[in-house]
């Protein structure tokens, strides 16, 4: 090993190497040189003699009271977790270099931080989004269909970009599709969906024929299967052309399929299913309808709920 290196020493060793051999922007390297200043200034007040050890005088129960500390200061989660990452990181560049053996940080705990939901689109944005695509060429009648059945079908965009044409039923107005651990699920899609995803595979028979894949539903315009990016940078551009001031992901048609269903009334275990997902807490987590729509739903539904009088009941 080599010897122990006092902290700001090891600290600018650390940084010298995100800047050198990283090429870190000098944003990141003020965040970090910020992150472990304080951390230093933590090690510092814990210390007989007021000086921050080297890498090898920390230990996991000092990471542990810096979070601590953290904590009681009124710190928000993501940040803690931010200053953690930073010390973790420090940490294991001191491990690389044979400073020491292992990372005292690596059994310290991430605060868990809640799941951000993405931004769902309105039903009115989804229609400007849509009708809003030109099908005017092969690339506008292909993201139109992509877009289409991402809306109608709530997939993934890996499972959708993952689709081969044995798995579409077109007349049938169904798809089977491989999710996360391997299981399968049909789910259907309308009649929009439909007849983007005809026009669209009639305007890719040129590609297959002059020797483009063969089996995927989606091809890029050398006949490749599309990839999750290439859906990404679509998506992009359609919601750009489309005016909707916000920054939204394939996950966001995703949401608004699921948001859109429950507030129409569907059952939240038939959209479970239809999202393949595992615990009907994960659909929970996806599906935000306002009070009101969910009032509305209630007083249709419920026979103690309804509003006029039945006839039979009088």
């Amino acid at each position: 090993m080599t010897r122990a290196a006092p902290y700001a020493e090891a600290v600018e060793r650390f940084l010298a190497f995100l800047r050198d051999q990283r090429r870190a922007s000098p944003e990141t390297l003020r965040a970090y040189s910020s992150d472990l200043a304080q951390f230093g200034g933590y090690l510092a007040e814990e210390r007989p003699g007021g000086a921050p050890p080297g890498p090898r005088g920390i230990d996991a129960l000092a990471v542990r009271g810096f979070v601590a500390r953290l904590h009681r200061s009124g710190l928000g989660k993501s940040s803690i977790a931010r200053k953690l990452s930073t010390v973790r990181s420090f940490l294991a560049f001191a491990v690389r270099e044979g400073e020491i053996e292992a990372s005292p940080a690596a059994a310290v705990p991430t605060p868990r931080l809640p799941r951000r939901l993405p931004r769902n689109l309105t039903v009115d944005e989804v229609f400007a989004l849509l009708d809003g695509i030109e099908a005017a060429d092969d690339a506008g009648i292909r993201d139109r269909a992509i877009l289409e059945f991402l809306y109608a079908t709530g997939l993934r965009v890996g499972e959708l970009v993952s689709l081969d044409l044995e798995d579409v039923d077109v007349p049938g107005e169904t798809v089977r599709v491989l999710g996360k651990g391997g299981k399968e699920r049909m789910v259907p899609f309308g009649r929009k969906a439909r007849s983007a995803l005809e026009r669209w595979l009639l305007a890719a028979v040129p590609l297959r024929e002059a020797g483009g894949d063969d089996r995927a539903v989606f091809l890029n315009v050398r006949g490749g299967r599309l990839t999750d990016r290439s859906v990404r940078r679509i998506l992009d551009r359609r919601i750009l052309e489309a005016a909707i001031q916000a920054h939204v992901s394939p996950h966001a048609l995703r949401h608004s399929f699921a948001t859109h269903l429950l507030g129409a009334g569907a059952d939240l275990r038939a959209i479970q299913e239809l999202l393949g997902h595992a615990s009907l807490s994960t659909t929970q987590r996806y599906t935000h309808v306002s009070v009101e729509s969910l009032m509305k739903v209630y007083d249709a539904a419920h026979p103690r709920a309804r509003r006029k009088p039945r006839a039979d009941a009088e």
